[in-house]
């Protein structure tokens, strides 16, 4: 039964985690992973003993004792956007609202990890604030300030996405029509620790409201502006004073002191329910008179502020600012990975330098005593196809880092494995990109990797281009460099690399024209009869009339080698190095070639103005049949004539619109297709095509059941371009759900101050030796004990009462004992005796 394709199925999350779209077929979902570790600010609990991150579609609760993950809060279908503890009646109340990119809006209690409430918004949520929540709560309902995004427009004018800042309703369980502000994209919302303020960040103006005390849907929360010259990044607020920081992109930060004692006594204007903020270069209500007193400096326009004061340290744009929880402090960082900390009376700083990383997000707990700093460590291959390949064998995905690493992914466990440093050089965070590693490639088997290492020209001069090779013989991944070729293919870059699927052998192509075979030679011994040790030689090398090398793929057995020659492909023995055929031309340059399995079928995808997917007979030596589509990725299974597209689809020129919510198409569709039959088998939406990659993985890579218990019969892996994944069987129509046979524990131990060990195996058992109570082992100093006391083994030493009292006992000097009575006959000291 085909399983069709709708690309114009209305979502309502515009961008999920999930990498298959909410229009796929339910059934092949198996597992699920790669989602961003911090995906927005984590907050603490009112303890301080559990740390909430946005992972994902979840929120994951750690032990801040242990760093060990509790429990994991599930339900969003989509990205998190926000998480809120609710302040504590006491330590142990653990309470916190969510919001997420799927329209919804939940209430959880984290310590049992189980959702109380749930409040469906329809708009996607990008980011929420509950002044409420912060001192002293009137009673009322309880309102949250969302930020959303809609289409905005008609049927005279064109719709764009725009967003907005609404309020809502969470004890009635509705979305307000009150539109606070508008703008060109969804801000971030930030308040106050006490819930006074509100405001969000628009280019060079920060926008601040007043919440008000008693809130209600008839409430208007007043609001202000303060500018600058400089689009902002990031601003804070004062715990209990007027005082407001905002960092801009080139590094400043500003301090208003004083904001918003005039303009939040006066009226706002309400039109129809609709409130919009007035742009920041065009006059307001507030905006009518300008101050010019010199009592308010570093004041611009007619801010209503009593002073301004500036602060510049960071070289780049201010990620993130956060104050003490005493207000006495300021903390600051950027792309640097140098926390700031400033004082605030007097602008004094200290540093907390070599973090390594962007940080993103500052968070001190309640106490003061813990931070969190989340930090942007892992990125993509800038020039790579997809930035990650995939080592079938064990079931891993290599991705690329920003510090010049691959990492080692199990696709499988969702945690890394290893870490190989492709390039020995420091990593700092804001320095212009002087190395890129363009391609890599893993050998079938996972035994062998090749990198490409690009080192940028600087100022024209100085570009190099270098191949290395590396081995492993673990399965820890631990690869090690065996050879490193500067300039394979002179001065031209290298287009693609593949390698042998039995033997050790590997071929690069380049864009000037030609292709090498590279094996790997055995040590020899010198002139001196020392070892060499072995390394990697070119073999052979070919062209095809000065065309451009653009791809290349071994058959199943190693004995074809395709090498695409920018519109046609060329076979050629490896090992002769022969050219065998040529297959006929595409209309444009070939991107990549793979074989079907054992099977006679080859596929070919060409990239360009004119893309087209085309699978030819390698037994007639012609094409079977063609797409015009563009593919992103082609995956071939290996034991039946089974293989998988990633295609692109056409962009949307519009968003799309469903009961007031603002959806949009799916950018790319997975296609299943068998041998040389053109119809796909199965179909499958996906979002964040591009960039994407998918692979068929071996079935004895672990245990995996569907929840009939049956295992699978096939495995596929999807990842898109932001490193997320769904491995699931893409035969199986009836299973709703598989999952690892093996049982997936979090450490759920409650937290009663255990550490190390204790904290992740438990208390030891009690030691009970079976040996005699009443037999004891003698200790016996000797006449010189200083001298023995302390040789031997260190394991062997008697107990430390002992033997402190037998070494100081060692430096008294020994007297005989003298009686207080003196007998001074025999018959005395007869009597004496015969008394003892």
């Amino acid at each position: 039964m085909r399983r069709g394709l709708n690309p114009n199925t209305p979502l309502v999350n515009p961008s999920p985690p999930s990498p298959l779209s909410d229009s796929a077929p339910p059934a092949p979902t198996m597992l699920r992973g790669g989602k961003s570790l911090v995906s927005a600010p984590p907050c603490f609990s009112n303890d301080a003993t559990k740390l909430l991150v946005c992972t994902g579609a979840t929120v994951s609760v750690f032990s801040t004792s242990t760093a060990m993950l509790i429990t994991e809060l599930e339900g969003h279908t989509a990205l998190v956007t926000s998480v809120i503890v609710v302040p504590k009646p006491n330590d142990v109340f653990c309470y916190c609202w969510t919001a997420s990119l799927d329209g919804t809006i939940r209430y959880w209690d984290f310590a049992a990890g189980t959702m109380v409430k749930s409040i469906e918004i329809g708009l996607p949520i990008f980011s929420m604030v509950m002044p409420g929540l912060g001192g002293k709560r009137k009673k009322g309902d309880l309102f949250a300030y969302v930020t959303v995004e809609m289409a905005i427009g008609g049927e005279e004018k064109a719709e764009v996405l725009r967003g907005q800042v609404r309020k809502c309703n969470l004890t009635e369980a509705r979305l307000g029509g009150l539109v606070l502000a508008e703008t060109p994209q969804p801000a971030f919302l930030t308040s106050s620790p006490w819930g006074n303020f509100f405001g969000i960040l628009k280019k060079q103006t920060l926008y601040i409201w007043n919440a008000p005390a008693k809130d209600s849907d008839k409430s208007v929360a007043k609001n202000m502006r303060l500018h600058h010259t400089k689009t902002f990044s990031a601003f804070a607020f004062h715990p209990f004073d007027n005082i407001v920081a905002a960092g801009d992109v080139s590094g400043r930060i500003l301090i208003w002191r004083g904001f918003g004692k005039k303009t939040f006594s006066a009226p706002k204007d309400v039109s129809n329910g609709i409130m919009i903020s007035h742009g920041g270069d065009k006059p307001g209500p507030n905006d009518s008179t300008v101050d010019h007193d010199d009592d308010k400096p570093g004041v611009r326009r007619n801010d209503d502020a009593e002073s301004c004061s500036t602060w510049h340290w960071h070289s780049s744009e201010v990620n993130f600012l956060y104050f003490s929880s005493d207000g006495a402090y300021l903390y600051s960082g950027g792309n640097e990975g140098v926390l700031v900390m400033w004082q605030l009376d007097t602008g004094k700083k200290k540093f907390l330098p070599r973090i390594g990383s962007p940080m993103l997000y500052f968070m001190l707990s309640s106490d003061s005593v813990l931070s969190a700093l989340p930090c942007s460590i892992q990125g993509t291959y800038s020039g790579s196809s997809s930035g990650f390949v995939f080592d079938r064998a064990a079931g891993l995905a290599a991705i690329g880092t920003e510090n010049y690493c691959i990492q080692f992914y199990s696709l499988f466990d969702d945690s890394e494995i290893s870490e190989v440093q492709v390039c020995e050089r420091n990593h700092q965070p804001g320095d212009d990109t002087a190395v890129v590693i363009s391609l890599m490639a893993v050998s079938p088997d996972g035994s062998m990797m090749s990198t490409v290492e690009n080192k940028l020209p600087e100022e024209g001069i100085g570009g190099l281009f270098s191949l290395k090779i590396w081995g492993c013989e673990s399965q820890k991944k631990d690869f090690k460099l065996t050879t490193v070729v500067y300039e394979p293919h002179r001065d031209a870059a290298i287009s693609a690399l593949a390698f042998h699927p039995t033997r050790q052998m590997l071929v690069s192509c380049s864009y000037c024209g030609d292709f090498k075979i590279w094996v790997l030679s055995q040590a020899v011994k010198d002139s001196e009869g020392a070892h060499q040790s072995s390394g990697w030689t070119c073999h052979a090398v070919g062209s095809y009339k000065g065309k451009r090398m653009t791809g290349a793929s071994f058959s199943a057995d190693g004995s074809v080698l395709a090498v695409a020659a920018d519109t046609v492909i060329t076979l050629w023995d490896p090992d002769k190095n022969i050219l065998v055929a040529v297959l006929g031309k595409t209309y444009s340059s070939i991107g990549s070639l793979s074989f079907v399995g054992n099977s006679e079928y080859l596929v070919s995808a060409s990239h360009g103005s004119r893309s087209q997917l085309f699978v030819w007979n390698m037994e007639k030596l012609s094409v079977m049949w063609s797409y015009k589509l563009h593919a992103e990725a082609v995956a071939c299974a290996d034991d039946d004539t089974s293989f998988a597209v990633l295609a692109l689809l056409p962009k949307s020129p519009q968003p799309i619109e469903s009961d007031g919510a603002v959806v949009q198409s799916t950018d790319g569709v997975i296609l299943l297709f068998h041998g040389g039959n053109p119809v796909p088998l199965a179909t499958w939406s996906v979002k964040k095509a591009t960039g994407g990659g998918l692979a068929f993985l071996p079935l004895d890579q672990t245990s995996l059941v569907d929840d009939t218990g049956k295992r699978p019969s096939k495995l596929m892996v999807f990842m898109n371009g932001d490193h997320e994944y769904v491995v699931f069987d893409p035969l199986n129509k009836e299973a709703k759900k598989l999952e690892l046979a093996r049982s997936d524990a979090k450490d759920g131990h409650e937290e009663s101050g255990r550490f190390g060990y204790a904290a992740l195996y438990g208390e030891l058992p009690a030691f009970q030796p079976k040996r005699k109570a009443d037999i004891e082992i003698p200790i016996l100093p000797s006449e010189r004990p200083w001298e023995t006391m302390f040789g031997g083994s260190s394991l062997a030493l008697p107990p430390l009462t002992k033997l402190c009292s037998a070494f100081l006992e060692s430096f008294l000097e020994n007297r005989t004992k003298v009686s207080d009575t003196f007998p001074h006959s025999e018959k005395d000291k007869e009597e004496e005796l015969s008394s003892d």
